[in-house]
């Protein structure tokens, strides 16, 4: 229409969730892997003119880089865990609630996909790696510091056997996350998936397939509630 206002196409693309905080104590998390450059473009720039923080998630490498060009000093990026905070966030402070534990190296990515969101969110955690049950020795070796976290997040692929041992050790409130480590009948985590929801360890909890951020923010809820700050 003549002399109305055209809508640059991003901008009528993204409609931010500025209130979920409030609602839900949690900011809203980009997820940046379907997600255009522009749009992305279009979501930090509004961030920084209102003066936000984001947590964004499943960022490339190339894409960071390309973006952090536009916003010197502003994007913390961290390659393994491909996730991006944009604008000030402080480092964790006080005791680690959280152990974050993974079976083996190639699950570390999606752990640190939970450390980095419970991060942004203040919450520090302690971070146990390569415990796996093809030797076992290694878990019960840590088994009596992992019991003394209210939540311990277990990552695991293949068959994803470790959150159901661990659930069955320890009092902490374990919540799993599968992952897609493996070839074969592991079938891209599908196998660890239905493992784990079959699991006769009582009150794990799954989450979905590489979904670290997912197990994150339900770490943070259950601390929430249970009248823990994090």
């Amino acid at each position: 229409m003549s002399g109305s206002r055209r809508i640059p196409r991003a901008a009528a693309e993204v409609v931010p969730d500025r209130r979920r905080r409030e609602r839900l104590g949690f900011d809203e998390a980009i997820l940046c892997e379907s997600k255009t450059e522009e749009q992305l473009r279009h979501i930090l720039v509004d961030a920084a003119n209102r003066a936000d923080t984001l947590l964004l998630t499943r960022l490339d490498a190339e894409r960071a880089a390309r973006l952090s060009a536009d916003f010197p000093d502003a994007l913390d990026y961290e390659r393994g865990s491909r996730t991006g905070y944009f604008g000030p966030v402080a480092p964790p402070v006080g005791p680690a609630r959280v152990a974050v534990v993974s079976a083996g190296t190639s699950d570390v990515p999606v752990c640190r996909e939970a450390v980095r969101t419970l991060g942004y969110y203040g919450a520090a955690c302690t971070e146990v790696y390569d415990v796996g049950v093809a030797g076992v020795w290694r878990l019960m070796e840590r088994l009596e510091e992992l019991g003394r976290h209210e939540v311990a997040i277990a990552v695991a692929g293949m068959d994803a056997a470790l959150p159901s041992v661990l659930a069955g050790l320890v009092p902490s409130f374990v919540i799993a996350v599968p992952t897609s480590t493996g070839y074969g009948a592991a079938e891209g985590g599908r196998t660890a998936l239905k493992a784990l929801l079959t699991s006769c360890a009582p009150g794990l909890v799954v989450v979905n397939i590489d979904n670290g951020y997912g197990a994150a923010c339900a770490a943070l809820r259950m601390l929430r509630a249970a009248g823990e700050t994090a």
